[in-house]
């Protein structure tokens, strides 16, 4: 690469659970520098059960949105990108949000699972250059998996056994429980159900796939499980960040939760009360994924599809083919976002 030159580039994830910013200032395919900001604003609160967004949902995106264009147009953004994943993939109304977003002056693009798991993983992967890792990010509505090496100082970018599954937090809490604490059953309904579909993908592989030694789990999911086991008051992502959970961790966080109601999960130190409705259930996605896979412990990590998303945007300003094989659909702060 040749006169590797830096930008300050902001990214937004719309997911089912968590609206997303990226500030990043962003060089030589990597971040250098960036700051975050989520907002829980439950876009897939219904969609499961109804197909559809309702538009209250909508409006706290929005809401969160407006801000977000706030801040990147103070930053001194060049470009925003802004990618909205598994609740707008199965909203028949999805033209509600995006018609919204683009009167903020963004330009949304729906992606594919797919991508969402190439983006995730080239996030990722930084952390662990050269080693083979399966990345699991656990969502609202979904779950993406994909397994390969990253090791940019051999150009090798190799991705297998990418794949996503319609498991995530939001959709579990809705199919499975009656009210918190589940009733007798759902518990036991959810996570066979849940393992059930990890099995299949596990034992759907080649026969001669190479198994990943070392499991990386990203999203909200994970970050405040670790909270939860450590009671970290306030949340500290350096310390979450490459922290280790066990399965005997996750185990035994599903065990304290499930005999909680909203209050009482909302109140353990750790638990933001914004997130004590799904956390239950996503306990529950993370504890039959490492089953299914074998993975007596996994690795959390804080980056995720935003700063893959962040690094493509990289590659593209400096006049680069995308490693992932996708070009982001970029707005300029400068003229479009008012």
């Amino acid at each position: 690469m040749t006169n590797c030159k830096r930008y300050k580039v902001a990214a937004i994830d719309l997911g089912t659970v968590s609206s997303r910013l990226v500030l990043a200032q962003v060089e030589a395919g990597a971040i250098v520098e960036s700051s975050k900001h989520t907002e829980i604003t439950d876009l897939g609160e219904g969609v499961d059960a109804t197909g559809r967004f309702c538009e209250a949902a909508v409006e706290r995106v929005l809401a969160a949105c407006r801000t977000f264009v706030d801040e990147a147009r103070a930053f001194g953004a060049v470009c925003v990108c802004t990618t909205c994943t598994s609740a707008a993939r199965d909203a028949s109304d999805a033209a509600l949000l995006l018609d919204g977003l683009r009167e903020l002056g963004l330009e949304p693009q729906v992606i594919p699972g797919e991508v969402e798991a190439r983006l995730t993983f080239f996030g990722v992967a930084h952390d662990f250059a050269g080693e083979r890792i399966i990345v699991a990010d656990s969502g609202g509505g979904s779950t993406e998996l994909a397994t390969g090496v990253y090791a940019p100082e051999r150009g090798v970018f190799a991705l297998e056994g990418t794949r996503s599954l319609d498991i995530g937090c939001r959709r579990v809490t809705e199919r499975f429980f009656s009210a918190l604490p589940p009733a007798d059953g759902e518990l036991a309904a959810a996570a066979a159900w849940a393992g059930e579909q990890f099995a299949a993908y596990f034992e759907g592989l080649p026969s001669d796939f190479e198994r990943a030694e070392r499991l990386v789990a990203v999203g909200g999911t994970v970050t405040t499980l670790v909270a939860l086991v450590h009671e970290l008051e306030p949340y500290d992502s350096s310390f979450v960040h490459l922290r280790e959970l066990s399965m005997e961790q996750v185990s035994a966080a599903i065990e304290r939760m499930s005999a909680l109601d909203v209050t009482g999960i909302a109140a353990l130190p750790g638990v933001q009360p914004k997130r004590a409705g799904v956390i239950l259930a996503g306990a529950v996605v993370i504890r039959e994924l490492m089953r299914a896979g074998g993975y007596r412990a996994l690795t959390v990590s804080e980056n995720s599809l935003l700063a893959g998303m962040a690094a493509t945007i990289n590659e593209v300003l400096d006049g680069e083919l995308p490693t992932i094989g996708w070009t982001p659909p970029a707005s300029a702060p400068s003229n479009k976002l008012r």
